[in-house]
């Protein structure tokens, strides 16, 4: 199968997680605290080194006050976009 170019998954959710925890104000370990998971997972997500989990996607969800799959939609919108642009 050959490589797309752009962003995949991963990293779309990572920066939806980002930009939702930013707009919440919260610090990484606030939302560590909040979600009951470590800080460097955290981190790892939002730098796509790791993929959560739906577990793990739930907790950060629920910590941000959010629909997961409003979150998993807007993943979606932004990988979209960014292999449109990559075209």
């Amino acid at each position: 199968m050959p490589k797309r170019s752009g962003m995949d998954i991963s990293g779309a959710f990572g920066q939806v997680l980002r930009e939702a925890r930013k707009a919440n104000k919260l610090s990484q370990e606030q939302l560590a605290e909040l979600s009951g998971m470590h800080v460097n997972h955290i981190s790892f997500i939002e730098r796509a080194k790791t993929s959560p989990s739906l577990q793990a996607m739930q907790q950060i969800a629920l910590a941000l006050n959010a629909p997961l799959s409003e979150l998993i939609f807007q993943a979606e919108r932004k990988a979209e976009a960014d292999k449109t642009s990559s075209r």
